[in-house]
């Protein structure tokens, strides 16, 4: 569904998105993550038309009224009501089913859809954004930072309404809210100063990106534990964490973790209650990737 090769887009000697191969699929939610300054706004406003490349191509199998976008502060005319904004945006598109009322409800402003907006905050502008954005059932949703002025209320909401335009629609938003991108996405895309430095399924970026680590808990004393484990080779890093008789051993692989350490575990001494691997995150995987 979207397609770029070679995506520059420069400011001067700054280079904001540099020869960037962005591959989406249709019907897929797609997380696109980085720091910030790491171009992810400006990649959504060229895709949106709202940037002009340098170079590079790019390609959306949609029409321009099949495609919105949330920019990351939504602002409205404030004498318009709730109602208003979503109905102007309706206007826009090529829907021919009136959806506001359904939209607006979606987004928890039905009780508020009659306000002029002037009155409404921060996070209802947000929400107000998100059923404007929908209320044309685009084939394309383009969304930065949809969930960032929201409470955890809101952000349940929001998330469960991008889940529920998977298959139906294409979407692509960027997130500093890394566990939102983990809940949602099927793929992720990292930015890094304008690269993308990873590109691919959730499931990859989590199973291959982040050096294998060990939660082990023990019942006896750890300081000889720890005294034996840094002078393992294949052992990168023990770590005590705040949970009593508990460390976080770092392995520089799965097959050295799995033939090795409870066989050096059991010479030192040591008296094990639990040995698991640690559960691989999103943010984990992410600075991996980009440190």
């Amino acid at each position: 569904m979207i397609e770029t090769d070679g995506l520059l887009k420069t400011y001067g000697s700054l280079v904001a998105v540099d020869h960037v191969d962005l591959h989406v699929e249709a019907g897929s939610v797609y997380g696109l993550v980085g720091r910030n300054g790491a171009g992810k706004s400006t990649l959504l406003g060229l895709l949106a038309g709202l940037r002009r490349p340098t170079a590079g191509e790019l390609h959306i199998d949609a029409g321009s009224r099949e495609i919105a976008v949330l920019p990351d502060t939504p602002r409205f005319d404030p004498w318009l009501t709730g109602e208003e904004v979503v109905g102007l945006a309706q206007e826009l598109t090529s829907s021919s089913t009136d959806r506001v009322a359904e939209v607006l409800s979606d987004a928890g402003l039905g009780s508020a859809a009659k306000r002029a907006v002037g009155g409404y905050s921060r996070g209802m502008l947000q929400r107000l954004g998100i059923a404007c954005t929908v209320v044309g059932s685009p084939r394309v949703v383009l969304l930065d930072e949809p969930a960032s002025a929201l409470d955890p209320i809101g952000r349940r909401d929001v998330l469960d309404l991008v889940a529920r335009l998977r298959g139906s629609a294409t979407v692509l938003f960027s997130s500093h809210i890394l566990a939102d991108v983990q809940e949602v996405c099927d793929t992720v895309g990292i930015l890094d100063q304008g690269r993308l430095v990873f590109q691919g399924s959730l499931e990859d970026l989590l199973v291959g990106s982040a050096v294998p680590r060990y939660v082990v808990r023990f019942r006896s004393p750890l300081d000889s534990v720890v005294a034996t484990m840094q002078h393992l080779d294949w052992v990168l890093e023990v770590e005590q964490t705040d949970g009593p008789g508990e460390l976080l051993i770092t392995v520089k692989s799965l097959d050295d973790a799995e033939a090795r350490l409870v066989r050096v575990l059991a010479d030192a001494g040591a008296s094990v209650i639990s040995f698991v691997p640690e559960e691989v995150s999103l943010e984990r995987a992410f600075l991996a990737v980009t440190s």
